[in-house]
């Protein structure tokens, strides 16, 4: 089995490297290291490329911008794959409108590459785009909510499991940033409704784990961990800093991912995050790494929400449950957030050995 990995050097795609290499398949992995140019020193992330080169036994690195359409074509024209797992992104709202162009270039004119090239070259070939749960865009704030003493709390029962599918994308505001990941997620449908590809759509909700390079602008939990252990400040933007996050651990998001890849739906749409029982608050992962030795969380608070931001959002897990029955969450919150800190502790020893 051959699979290409596009963002390979980040969170999600460098789990899928080293989860597929395990598995004994040859690994191609794309990535130019743009999240550097998009978050600047602390964004980088060749230290995971060469981590990945280290541990894996059977992965290759491509150097490439996914928005070079005739690279992107002749890289699947030249390379047979069985599986496409596509992560590269901008992944900021804050970033999107500062860099529109860049934003939607790399986020849909990018994806559009990918599944052109696929159609031309490896039509049987199974497309997995990790797409957002920002294509529903403020729509999730529309549920009605109660505050409680350290998170917001949807106060419907029937929203208990959280945000399905059957939410809305249209008539709502996303940030120019979840209008292109919608426009990739769309587009990513229609080549499974229209021509036949064998493509699957995951909006994720809270994607973490101990390989996030985490920044202000991007990766929750990875930046909170962060700030606790260097002890700088971390600005709660607008809710009291009670908005609710659902976070799931990129193994168990691989473990979906590679459900899908056995099994694929064409053109299919199904929320992935932590659920329920993954959930917190920033309030409440705070007071967890202080709990769990990661350090006490200096915090400021700015009176003013992100636009767009979600207020409560927990992934409604069920759709994929009852498409892939056996699949669930293996990984709990404290369990992730105790391999964040020490994720953080390694690479700020071996940046201190390093200099």
């Amino acid at each position: 089995m051959r699979v290409m990995v596009t963002g390979s050097n980040g969170l999600i795609g460098s789990e899928a490297v080293a989860y597929f290499d395990a598995l004994g398949a040859e690994v191609v992995g794309v990535d130019n290291n743009m999240r550097a140019v998009f978050f600047g020193p602390e964004g980088d992330t060749r230290w995971n490329q060469r981590r990945l080169g280290q541990a894996t036994r059977n992965f290759r690195h491509m150097e490439l911008d996914i928005r070079d359409r005739e690279g992107v074509l002749k890289l699947l024209a030249d390379i047979p794959v069985d599986a496409i797992i596509h992560c590269a992104a901008q992944p900021s709202h804050d970033l999107a409108a500062r860099m529109p162009f860049e934003d939607f270039d790399v986020n849909a004119g990018g994806t559009l590459n990918l599944l052109e090239a696929t159609r031309r070259s490896r039509p049987d070939a199974v497309f997995v785009l990790m797409s957002t749960n920002k294509v529903y865009g403020d729509a999730p704030n529309e549920r009605p909510l109660v505050e409680l003493e350290t998170r917001w709390e949807y106060s419907d029962p029937a929203d208990h499991h959280g945000i399905s599918e059957r939410c809305r994308i249209d008539q709502t505001m996303h940030s120019l940033f979840g209008a292109s990941k919608t426009a990739a997620d769309v587009l990513t449908q229609e080549y499974g409704r229209y021509f036949g590809l064998k493509t699957g759509v995951f909006r994720g909700g809270c994607l973490t784990g101990p390989a996030h390079s985490g920044v202000e602008l991007h990766g929750f939990l990875s930046f909170l961990v962060k700030s606790a252990s260097v002890g700088s400040t971390y600005r709660m933007f607008g809710y009291k800093g009670k908005q609710v996050r659902d976070n799931i651990h990129s193994r168990d998001v691989l473990r979906a991912i590679h459900r899908f890849i056995e099994a694929p739906r064409p053109g299919e749409v199904y929320n992935l995050g932590g659920g329920r029982g993954n959930s917190c608050s920033i309030l409440e992962a705070a007071r967890l790494v202080e709990e769990l030795g990661g350090g006490r969380l200096k915090t400021e608070y700015v009176d003013q929400a992100r636009r767009g931001d979600h207020i409560c959002y927990i992934s409604d897990l069920r759709k994929f449950q009852s498409h892939y029955p056996g699949w669930s969450i293996t990984i709990d919150l404290p369990t992730i957030l105790g391999e964040i800190i020490e994720g953080w502790k390694s690479r700020t020893t071996s940046a201190a050995s390093a200099s």
